[in-house]
């Protein structure tokens, strides 16, 4: 067996235990009693230091140098060895007592939030979560210092490597230049229209979740490999084999079950669409979370608010719930689906408006690793800066920072990725309907096979062989272009149709 060989499987070794990992976060989240927390919270500080002395053994690093001495020239073993490097370098600048300290304090503090987020009461998890924040500060400074970096660019790269704040920031300014022209365009042409129909419930919650499966499952997902089932925050994990999406329902409507799992759905596909040759291996991966937000937003956002497909999804709908068939027509979902609202929640937030919110979390966690805002004032600032993009403020913190679950399980640095992921999104769909002129015609029948056959190709079998910005160039011609998510928007909420 070559050093490079040996290094491979070591790091199989690694991702089988993130897999061990994935599995209990999992269970934690659907199915684990509260009594559990405790007793999960040391499952998972160990597996997580397990896969972490596993990465700084030294023997590894002896592997990896004598790997480099003569380096694989096949592209993926080479862009393998690449990342194992940097996996491990990543590893090394963290000590293990900070590995294990972060996995309890992520966990005891998501248990909390909970309870937290149900009573809307932000004192409950403020000293979880300073808790949480002091160790970020501590793991962001170390990796920074590592790889020559600011505190939270290194934080960003362990979610979308390549990618940065500078890069970023001037994004997120001419979206929100674009936003502030565009939002009140929308509405007042929205307003011009009239609303859309509501359809007329209950919707039963076994109903909403026997549709989400057949919906999914329509798209591609293969159940044999796959789970659905209930959570307070929508989420895909499990593994590539054995992937993992829930979501939340409400009998008072059904989109938001539905839409959900379309999102989660996209996540799953793009595991499971992974090449099996590169499998446990770092260029086998997803390509960043960037990359896996536009995956799920092109079923959500491109595919399942289109009015080809919406043509497909009116006759599912009115299968399971029933009513008046008028209700279900193509314009009347579309008008339901793409309605422009300013609202509090980020996942009820329409494609308009969405990247306001992600752009206030982008901020205020910025400000958070670098000690400019304190756990303290986060509802203070969140609701000042909230007020600013959208016009309106939280009326108490379930509606603010409480909201989401992302900084209370310890993860800065993630949210930019929903945004890059939309705008990739836009682009992806653009070079989709190049390629295949009658792609409506398909969605119109709920045939997703070509959609799915083309990012199988293009993103799903390239895994993590490119970084982001590589990779939208060899699918779809060029880098990142914002420009894209503009035009869509434009298309779809200011034309004439």
């Amino acid at each position: 067996m070559t050093a490079y060989d040996r290094a491979a499987a070591r790091f199989a070794r690694i991702a089988t235990v993130g897999e061990a990992i994935a599995m209990l976060n999992w269970d934690a989240s659907v199915m684990m009693p509260p009594g559990g927390a405790a007793a999960r919270g040391d499952q998972l500080a160990v597996l997580s230091g397990l896969a972490h002395e596993l990465t700084v053994d030294p023997r590894l690093a002896d592997d990896l140098a004598e790997a480099e001495a003569a380096p694989p020239q096949e592209p993926w073993a080479a862009a393998n060895l690449a990342l194992m490097r940097h996996r491990r370098a990543q590893a090394v600048a963290l000590p293990a007592d900070l590995v294990e300290a972060q996995s309890r304090a992520n966990s005891a503090c998501e248990s909390v939030w909970r309870r937290a987020r149900a009573a809307s009461d932000f004192a409950m998890v403020q000293p979880y979560l300073e808790e949480v924040v002091r160790l970020t500060r501590a793991q962001a400074t170390a990796l920074g210092e590592t790889f020559g970096m600011a505190p939270y660019d290194a934080l960003m790269d362990l979610y979308q490597r390549g990618i940065v704040a500078a890069d970023v920031e001037p994004v997120f300014s001419a979206y929100e230049l674009f936003l502030g022209d565009a939002l009140p365009r929308a509405e007042a042409i929205q307003a011009s229209r009239g609303p859309g129909q509501p359809l007329s419930g209950p919707f039963p919650t076994d109903l909403q979740e026997a549709l989400c499966r057949r919906l999914s499952a329509s798209a591609g997902l293969d159940y044999t490999h796959a789970r659905l089932d209930r959570s307070a925050h929508p989420f895909s994990g499990g593994t590539p084999t054995d992937t993992r999406i829930t979501s939340r329902y409400s009998e008072d409507e059904c989109f938001q079950s539905i839409m959900g799992v379309m999102h989660e759905t996209g996540h799953a596909l793009y595991e499971t669409g992974l090449p099996q040759a590169h499998a446990r291996l770092p260029v086998g991966e997803a390509a960043g979370m960037a990359a896996h937000e536009s995956q799920s937003l092109l079923i959500e956002l491109q595919v399942c608010r289109s009015d080809a497909w919406l043509s497909w999804l009116g006759p599912q709908l009115h299968a399971a719930f029933g009513g008046d068939p008028a209700l279900y027509r193509a314009e009347n979902l579309g008008r339901l689906l793409r309605h422009v609202e300013r609202g509090f929640i980020r996942v009820e937030a329409n494609e308009v408006t969405y990247p306001a919110h992600v752009i206030l979390r982008f901020r205020l966690e910025r400000a958070l690793i670098a000690g400019d805002l304190t756990v303290a004032d986060l509802p203070g600032a969140w609701n000042e800066g909230f007020a600013a993009l959208l016009g309106i403020t939280p009326p108490d913190d379930r509606r603010g920072c409480l909201q989401d679950i992302h900084w209370y399980d310890g993860a800065f640095g993630y949210f930019p990725s929903y945004t890059l992921g939309a705008m990739a999104a836009a682009q992806i769909m653009a070079a989709i309907r190049r390629d295949l002129p009658d792609l409506d015609a398909a969605l119109a029948e709920g045939d997703l096979s070509g959609l799915l056959g083309w990012v199988r190709r293009e993103i799903h079998g390239r895994a993590n062989l490119l970084g982001f910005n590589d990779l939208l160039r060899a699918a779809t011609g060029k880098p990142l272009d914002a420009q894209a998510f503009e035009a869509h928007l434009t298309a779809r909420y200011l034309g004439p149709g």
